[in-house]
């Protein structure tokens, strides 16, 4: 979506409701966390999630929904030397 889509999608009240994750924009807003991790293919085994610059608990993932503008990392957890 280039600049004038948005301010034309926004002028008409139908702004997309997004959520930037690992830098790219996706409409995942009001998803919750384990729902999107599901549908994007995750295991949730050895990744980290940062939800605007805090930590979100694995046992948070099903009760974090995601809001229009969230930024989220997800870290996939590495082993070795």
């Amino acid at each position: 979506m280039n600049c004038d889509e948005t301010v034309y999608l926004h002028r008409k009240g139908k702004r997309k409701m997004a959520v930037t994750i690992n830098g790219e924009e996706i409409e995942a807003a009001g998803k919750t966390l384990a729902d999107y991790l599901k549908e994007a293919g995750y295991d949730t085994r050895g990744i980290a999630i940062e939800r605007n610059g805090e930590i979100v608990p694995r046992s948070r993932y099903a009760v974090t929904r995601l809001q229009d503008g969230d930024k989220i990392e997800v870290v996939h957890c590495v082993a070795g030397g």
